[in-house]
């Protein structure tokens, strides 16, 4: 074997690091996206903001703590539910 047939060190990678590169753009990049999003909007809830949870509940936020929400359901319901539970705001 000569070494003129060998492909150098570096160009044997150049396939994966490619790979890597188009799977980074398309798959990690947009869900830290939406991560860092969802955390922005979990840590922007205020009161009388309309939200929808994990569970699909509907309801009116009451009260805001450090990692819980006390949120209106209906008029005299009100149950407490953690912030990761928030799914969406739903738009004003």
């Amino acid at each position: 074997m000569t070494p003129e047939t060998s492909a150098p060190g570096l160009a044997q990678f150049i396939p994966f690091i490619a790979i890597f590169f188009i799977f980074y753009l398309l798959l990690i990049k947009p869900e830290k996206n939406k991560q860092r999003q969802r955390k922005e909007m979990i840590a922007n809830l205020k009161k009388n903001d309309q939200i929808v949870t994990a569970g699909g509940i509907h309801g009116t936020v009451v009260n805001v703590k450090e990692t819980t929400l006390l949120i209106r359901i209906d008029d005299t319901v009100k149950i407490e539910i953690d912030k990761d539970a928030v799914s969406s705001l739903v738009t004003k």
